[in-house]
């Protein structure tokens, strides 16, 4: 065992809403709308040492509005248009009902990232627009944050238990916890 891989924190992003504009189960690169500040936003984190993943429901595919190359070619659009600077898009398939491990507020997602690098929980934070984003954050023991961008206005206020964060957009949240 390597008792000296660094570890790095990680800043697990909501796709829809958070990073990009929310479209309603969006299937084509045509739709894709990246918010103006979200480059600005991964640059600050990678440059403070964090990792950018990806981690997103996609039910789009479980219920065949599109396909899992429909979701790959949007990911590939955005990676290109943001310069190659996320590490990784992790994504749930299936429906709510499913009872699948992977779906937010589920850590399947979360758990894929932390086999696939070595990260440092104690300093990472999730981000998002949504309640399930901001339970993912408390069911992984990791810090929160949520963004009022996509359904976040709406569901700010149904949370039992507020986030460590609210900010307007993704880059907001990015300057508050980086402090």
């Amino acid at each position: 065992m390597n008792y000296n891989v660094q570890t790095k924190p990680a800043a697990f992003i909501d796709r829809d809403g958070t990073l990009i504009e929310e479209v309603n189960f969006l299937s084509q690169v045509e739709d894709l709308r990246i918010f103006d500040y979200t480059e600005e936003a991964i640059a600050l984190l990678k440059n403070r040492g964090f990792l950018v993943i990806v981690v997103t429901n996609q039910s789009g595919i479980g219920r065949n509005i599109y396909s899992e190359a429909d979701m790959h070619a949007i990911h590939e659009n955005l990676q290109a248009r943001l310069n190659g600077s996320i590490d990784a898009f992790y994504f749930c398939p299936h429906l709510p009902c499913d009872g699948c491990k992977c779906r937010k507020p589920g850590l399947g997602m979360i758990e894929a990232a932390c086999a696939d690098f070595a990260i440092n929980m104690r300093d990472s934070w999730i981000i998002g627009d949504k309640k399930i984003d901001v339970e993912t954050g408390f069911n992984a023991a990791i810090k929160t944050a949520m963004v009022k961008t996509g359904y976040g206005r709406q569901h700010a206020s149904d949370l039992e238990r507020p986030p460590d964060i609210i900010a307007e957009n993704l880059l907001e949240a990015v300057k508050l916890l980086l402090g």
